[in-house]
């Protein structure tokens, strides 16, 4: 399996069966980004190099205004997609695999974990995952601690209180906080 095959896959919403191809090669790309994260984690970095790592992390260019505070870690880095000026700040956690997508200017706090995938409910489907992509827009900013399930879209310029759990989209312009979250209330624009 090539990399653009298992992404288009993966970015279909198609049930991942465990044990299956699409299974193996996630492992095979579970290994690199621990490597790579490892190389991102284990000493003190210029800006410069931190893009140049991030970028080798994705497999996609990064815009030179990105920043991030190690440490980080993912456990596939191929399917993260972000926009320009980006910040994300220490102790984060992504589970890309089904796709994070993140918008130009959005900051994204300490701590922050966001999930695409599910596993199956029946028990002899426990193995399976469902992928389904998380979707932040331009200027959003995630409060630390908080959690992004997978399927979730948030809006260009909306918040998410710290510690919150995002369990279903969220409207731009507005503040979301909870678990689960709920908008407290609109952004004056």
């Amino acid at each position: 399996m090539e990399l653009e095959e298992f992404l288009s896959y993966m970015n279909s919403g198609k049930t991942v069966t465990g044990g299956s191809e699409e299974h193996i090669y996630m492992s095979a790309l579970s290994a690199e980004a621990m490597r790579v994260t490892a190389e991102l984690n284990g000493a003190y970095h210029t800006g410069a190099e931190i893009v140049d790592i991030f970028s080798r992390l994705t497999s996609r260019e990064i815009d030179p205004g990105f920043r991030l505070f190690p440490p980080f870690t993912t456990d596939c880095g191929k399917n993260i997609h972000i926009g320009k000026n980006v910040f994300i700040n220490s102790g984060c956690r992504f589970q890309d695999q089904g796709g994070i997508y993140i918008g130009d200017g959005a900051l994204i706090g300490h701590n922050v974990i966001i999930a695409t995938l599910n596993h199956g409910l029946a028990p002899e489907h426990r193995q399976d995952l469902i992928p389904s992509p998380v979707r932040i827009g331009k200027g959003v900013w995630i409060g630390s601690g908080s959690i992004i399930l997978p399927g979730v879209t948030i809006g260009d310029n909306a918040v998410i209180g710290a510690g919150s759990v995002v369990t279903r989209d969220v409207d731009a312009n507005t503040v979301a906080a909870g678990d689960p979250a709920r908008v407290i209330r609109r952004i004056d624009e």
